[in-house]
């Protein structure tokens, strides 16, 4: 999918050409050269960053970048003639993320933009799953319900919280050192057997093989490992 880019620009001559130029890079651009049908026509949800112009007519720049700003979280780059230091401080507290000065050289434009869409992209919080999947076994991490073939499994806190750990991290060898940071935020001592203990009895209550397992293993010398295929 292109980049959705809103371009606010009067003037039409250099509108028509950052937009060439970045339909080149993979960006859809939508242009409006007037700030008030900007904001008439402007939807959040369609829109994954906006260039903006200071000397709008019908809606100034400044004031433009206020009202988006009640509704858009994604970036905004203030494209403007204007050098003054209290225009720049004025857009970045009205909430701009970045300021370019005219004129500027579309590569160095685009460089801009791309450094703001990671910045953005990197600062949007984790999805948070409520819900652990692995074939017949199912770990509510809301509820701390955790189901085995239809079935719920009686666990404790300790045994739960050692189980959300490892499925979250199903297919990695998990140290004791950071199963205990994971759940204790602390260093394993080496001395606490604590953990061999509920890992036993997970094994137990999950039906794996007590002499053999193959749903939650020892990788002797290195951790444990919740093997993810291995709830069929």
């Amino acid at each position: 999918m292109p980049t959705r880019l809103l371009l606010i620009e009067d003037d039409e001559r250099l509108a028509s050409l950052v937009q060439d130029y970045l339909l080149h890079e993979d960006f859809a651009v939508t242009v409006q050269h007037r700030g008030d049908k900007a904001l008439a026509s402007f939807k959040a949800e369609e829109v994954d960053i906006v260039v903006l112009d200071l000397m709008l007519p019908g809606v100034g720049g400044l004031q433009v970048c206020t009202q988006l700003r009640q509704s858009y979280t994604g970036p905004i780059l203030i494209l403007t003639a204007k050098s003054s230091d209290i225009d720049h401080v004025m857009g970045l507290e009205l909430g701009a993320d970045d300021f370019v000065t005219k004129p500027i050289e579309p590569p160095v434009l685009l460089a801009r933009l791309r450094a703001l869409l990671r910045r953005s992209q990197a600062a949007q919080p984790t999805k948070q799953v409520d819900v652990l999947s692995f074939g017949a076994l199912r770990i509510n991490l809301r509820s701390h319900q955790v189901h085995l073939n239809g079935h719920e499994i009686d666990l404790t806190t300790q045994e739960f919280e050692l189980l959300s750990v490892l499925a979250r991290n199903a297919g990695n060898v998990l140290s004791r050192d950071e199963i205990y940071n994971n759940i204790r935020g602390i260093e394993y001592d080496g001395l606490d057997r604590s953990v061999d203990v509920r890992i036993s009895r997970l094994r137990k209550k999950l039906q794996d093989n007590t002499d053999q397992p193959y749903r939650i293993r020892t990788i002797w010398g290195k951790g444990y490992l919740f093997v993810t295929n291995a709830w069929e």
